[in-house]
């Protein structure tokens, strides 16, 4: 197996989406359970983009963890990364979705959110040496919400800046997995003073930022390289250093958005490490980069589920030379 060249951290889990569109979580007849996870879908869409990438996270000591695992190698995922924990069980949330395909989480069945194995990844058991050979790491939000993983973290954070990793962080903020989600913003704009890159869907950027001007909250943040907002069929803003623009989305049929905005992450990193992160600085090449990880996004919604969406760089390529934004 390779070296991964992108390590991403967190959280790997099934995502229970409901088979009845429209209802409510106590109305629903059956589930579906479908592999997810924000990090495991960014390493599952880059390794089948053609980039290696490794997970880094907790699973239980059980079946589901057992499928996962299996999953991410299948997939050609690096899985050094991945620590089992005896007790906790791997991760399960149950996701009821819109008419329009839509989706919004809906509980964690019997268990506490803090029960589950990924809040015990473990900072003392990182693998330096998949950090000292790889390029990027991938962060989430959801590790901070718990001391053990929020440790893991930061310790994470340390290797990558010895090893002089880029970091991109993905807010992908989501308020069931706190205890507390008042304490939330305070932790993550800390986070954000020590990576190059963060991703934020609009709704995420004004809730941390008051605005969801891509220039704006780069400026804010002097230390990062570059700032993405999605904003799902309204397109993409980005600003690197002094280039700034926005796209607007690709017009597609959706039929689940679960993982396109993992999916679009996996793209931009892609090309960032196609082109090198000198490139973003050419107003031209931002602007294909960003629409080649809209191109993957967009491509993603056109199935159920995360990972078996994802599309191979023969499909994005078709898709781009199809669809001219």
């Amino acid at each position: 197996m390779n070296n991964p060249r992108v390590l991403c951290l967190g959280e790997v889990l099934f995502d229970c989406l409901a088979d009845q569109l429209g209802l409510k979580l106590e109305e629903v007849e059956s589930w579906t359970p479908y592999p997810g996870g924000a990090p495991a879908n960014v390493a599952c869409g880059l390794v089948k983009l053609g980039i290696p990438a490794g997970f880094v996270g907790c699973v239980g000591e059980d079946e589901p963890g057992n499928s996962l695992i299996k999953l991410l190698n299948d997939v050609g995922v690096n899985t050094t990364g991945v620590q089992r924990h005896s007790t906790a069980p791997t991760r399960q949330v149950y996701v009821v979705r819109s008419l329009d395909g839509d989706r919004s989480f809906a509980g964690f069945g019997k268990y506490d959110t803090s029960e589950f194995a990924d809040t015990y990844l473990n900072g003392k058991k990182l693998p330096q040496s998949l950090f000292a050979s790889a390029d990027f790491l991938v962060l989430g939000t959801l590790e901070l919400a718990y001391s053990e993983s929020a440790e893991a973290v930061r310790q994470a954070l340390n290797l990558a800046e010895k090893f002089d990793m880029k970091i991109i962080l993905d807010v992908n903020w989501r308020p069931v997995f706190w205890q507390n989600p008042d304490i939330a913003p305070g932790i993550i704009k800390e986070i954000c003073k020590q990576v190059d890159f963060i991703k934020l869907a609009k709704e995420e950027a004004e809730w941390l930022f008051d605005t969801s001007d891509a220039g704006a909250i780069k400026y804010r943040l002097d230390s990062v390289e570059g700032v993405l907002v999605t904003d799902g069929e309204n397109g993409c803003a980005y600003c690197f250093d002094e280039n700034e623009g926005k796209l607007p989305a690709f017009s597609v049929p959706v039929v689940d958005t679960t993982g396109a905005g993992d999916s679009f992450l996996a793209g931009f990193i892609t090309q960032v490490l196609i082109h090198g992160t000198q490139s973003l600085s050419n107003r031209e090449t931002a602007k294909q980069i960003v629409a080649y990880a809209s191109a993957v996004g967009a491509l993603t919604t056109l199935q159920p589920g995360a990972i078996a969406s994802q599309p191979t760089p023969a499909e994005v390529e078709l898709f781009l030379h199809k669809h001219q934004l």
